[in-house]
């Protein structure tokens, strides 16, 4: 039943004339940025040339391209996580829904796994385009898998956060508004947090990305994305649960 439901998730995004142009546009900002990168990269390469430890391409321009990525996802990811749940609740189709031999759960992981799948494009745009420079040079395989890691599971708790606020109401745009506006407020959190107050860093999810964006595979972040994702599905499972119990 979970596949099921992801299955139709994954299809009615595509079935939306707004999705094929936030596609288009996205594709435009990362190739647009890959591509400035890329010239910069290769404007300094006699001074590279000089240095015994020069950054590579993949430290100039594949990793600032998945820094980039992160960012538009963090404003991406509430437009498409808005309408999975509050949709189908302002249309009445909820209570069909849950009315079925379906469990809470099944819903909002068929749900979550649905847009997931779909976000799940846009990353490998993000690796694929990095990896049309094995053409004519050598790529790190350990910071190109650390960045392709790191935004799968930021896009994973993003995905997460965006539901459970779904969840919560009637109207998309509220969703929306309320997941970005965590999310900004999390980023401006790690962005101004001072370097010695670790305490802080350690509940934003951007900074903890940003050590797989420098090559980091550390068993504190997984386990960080595993948690803030979890938590916030649970909380989803528990918000439909309540709805299904007391109406």
């Amino acid at each position: 039943m979970i596949l099921t439901i992801a299955h139709k998730e994954f299809r009615s995004l595509f079935a939306m004339p707004s999705t094929w142009l936030l596609l288009g546009a996205l594709q435009f900002i990362l190739a647009w940025f890959f591509l400035a990168r890329l010239d910069a990269f290769l404007q300094v390469q006699v001074q590279l040339a000089q240095l015994a430890n020069a950054p590579g391409a993949t430290q100039s321009v594949a990793a600032p391209l998945a820094g980039t990525a992160a960012l538009i996802l963090m404003m991406l990811a509430p437009i498409f996580t808005m309408r999975l749940i509050a949709e189908e609740r302002r249309n009445q189709t909820l209570v069909m829904l849950m009315a079925a031999p379906v469990r809470s759960w099944q819903i909002v992981l068929g749900k979550f796994l649905g847009l997931f799948l779909f976000l799940l494009l846009i990353i490998a745009s993000c690796v694929l385009m990095p990896l049309a420079l094995t053409l004519g040079t050598h790529l790190d395989a350990g910071l190109l898998f650390s960045n392709a890691l790191g935004l799968l599971l930021l896009t994973a708790s993003y995905t997460a956060l965006g539901l459970y606020f779904s969840s919560l109401t009637t109207q998309p745009i509220v969703a929306a508004a309320a997941t970005l506006a965590v999310l900004f407020g999390l980023w401006l959190a790690d962005m101004g947090a001072a370097d010695s107050d670790m305490a802080w860093r350690a509940i934003t999810p951007y900074s903890h990305f940003q050590n797989f964006n420098e090559g980091l595979l550390r068993s504190a972040d997984i386990l960080y994305f595993a948690l803030f994702s979890a938590a916030f599905l649970l909380l989803a499972i528990r918000r439909l649960h309540n709805n299904r119990t007391y109406g």
